[in-house]
């Protein structure tokens, strides 16, 4: 009996560390893929898991490389076919560690600045390790505007322009004073006008994806490069990209980017998508103080915001909080003149929206959308057609109905700009010299006011007000002012 009981409690005994053997061996994880986006200011190395691990990152120097350990974990993967180019990483290492974990080595050509995080599973992947290596120093966007060396670039301008003007009198260019370079500083500028073009989504974020597999991330791209070309060839207008690869930006961050590069306006172009195949047509969107206007715009509002969540500020992908983050956008905005401005732009747009494709809204709606955030540049968001219907899904892939629908959304833009050009701009000048020949321009200064401009010129007040469309008193500095003759 006593034998019995022994081998009793030995059976048990063996069940139960197979028992463990097997739950330890369950939790284990396999990398069952790797993907590299890389951005000009920064690469995201994504690693696809069966379940969740543990990682651990860390820098070495001399070489530089950055060590990625995840903790029992095992490689499933071919990572000779990753594709480093256009990334900080120049060769990619793999071993195994402590028996039964996984180490990761980057062999790094520059500096970066390593962040990590992990994200649980979704409707288009499963568990994921994010690693994002950011470069120090870098902008997002080719050829970023640097206002400090814009206002150099400028004063060596007018040291030259007063140098000329020296010469061109018979004196010495040597002896021309600060006062003349200032006062050669003071001719209008004619500046582009800044048009920052947003592609919605990119990179692990892919967007809507249509009944035929077409990514949204990937016709919005196509799109925005036709967008911005067209920007590019129009005089006195110049596009800045916020992205221009297929890679992810968050989406407080292309506001960021295009308040950075002094942007007039900013366009967000995307592809709509519904749970039914049905809905079609374009549809424009500003920015709503009070919220959406409409049950649809509140679903996109949030499904839009939600690739914060999938692009990595926090792994939750749930939509139960919409509102309150939708509530929490909208707090801090104070944007009346710009929204107003953006409505206009929109109306235009939708306008011409409207001889391409069907209009889902007659009418510009308005909503919640982070990238529309920012209160001094007049935004719209564009949603090009809906990607989930399948003759839309279909045309959207099309390259010359693309073009067509960019012609249309700059031929709005373009139009509003023409009747409104900002004060310093190249467009505002051939609009006063057209309607004033002759003249003079003068940049205001800081401490200057109407009154003393007027009297400094010997021109009324009233003259200068109906020349420069000025409804008040007031002014900015640096705007030039065209001053008709006495």
């Amino acid at each position: 009996m006593t034998r019995m009981i022994r081998l009793g409690r030995l059976l048990v005994g063996l069940g139960g560390l197979l028992l463990w053997l097997a739950s330890g061996l369950a939790a284990a994880s396999s990398v069952d893929n790797l993907r590299l986006w890389a951005a000009p200011d920064h690469a995201r190395l994504v690693f696809d898991l069966s379940s969740p691990a543990r990682a651990n990152v860390f820098s070495l120097d001399n070489p530089r490389r950055l060590v990625i350990d995840l903790d029992d974990s095992q490689l499933n993967a071919n990572v000779d076919r990753l594709d480093l180019e256009g990334s900080a990483i120049s060769t990619l290492r793999t071993g195994v560690r402590d028996g039964n974990g996984l180490r990761v080595v980057l062999e790094l050509k520059r500096e970066v600045e390593p962040r990590h995080f992990t994200l649980a599973p979704n409707d288009q992947y499963g568990h994921r390790l994010v690693v994002d290596l950011e470069y120090p120093g870098e902008s997002a966007v080719e050829d970023p505007i640097d206002p400090i060396e814009a206002m150099i670039r400028e004063q060596e301008i007018a040291a030259d322009r007063a140098r000329s003007e020296a010469v061109a009198q018979g004196r010495n260019p040597a002896d021309v004073t600060a006062a003349e370079v200032l006062g050669s500083a003071k001719a209008h500028p004619k500046r582009d006008i800044i048009i920052a073009i947003d592609a919605g989504h990119g990179g692990e974020d892919p967007g809507a994806i249509g009944p035929a597999g077409t990514r949204e991330k990937d016709v919005v791209l196509e799109m925005a490069k036709r967008l911005a070309r067209l920007v590019n060839a129009a005089e006195g207008f110049r596009a800045v990209m916020i992205r221009d690869g297929d890679y992810y930006i968050g989406l407080r961050q292309r506001t960021r980017i295009a308040r950075e590069q002094k942007a007039d306006f900013f366009v967000s172009i995307h592809a709509d998508a519904f749970n039914s195949p049905r809905p079609n047509g374009s549809s424009v969107y500003a920015l709503s103080q009070r919220g959406a206007t409409s049950e649809t715009a509140q679903w996109l509002a949030a499904s839009e915001n939600e690739a914060d969540l999938i692009g990595g500020v926090d792994g939750s992908l749930s939509l139960d909080d919409k509102d309150e983050v939708l509530r929490g956008v909208l707090l801090d905005l104070t944007m009346t003149a710009t929204l107003n401005d953006s409505l206009t732009i929109g109306g235009q747009v939708l306008d011409q929206l409207g001889r391409v494709n069907r209009l889902h809204k007659s009418r510009v709606e308005q909503a919640g959308f982070m990238v529309l955030k920012s209160p001094d540049i007049p935004s719209l968001l564009v949603e090009t057609g809906f990607i989930s219907n399948p003759d839309e899904e279909r045309r959207l892939r099309d390259g010359a109905y693309q073009q067509k629908v960019v012609q249309a959304i700059f031929g709005g833009i373009r139009g509003h700009f023409q009747r409104n050009p900002p004060p310093a701009s190249l467009l505002a000048w051939q609009r006063d010299r057209n309607r004033s020949p002759g003249g003079n321009e003068y940049r205001i200064q800081p401490g200057d006011t109407l009154s003393e401009i007027a009297a400094r010129h010997g021109v009324p007040v009233t003259q200068i007000k109906q020349a420069n469309e000025l409804n008040g008193d007031i002014i900015r500095v640096g705007q030039v002012l065209r001053i008709p003759r006495s």
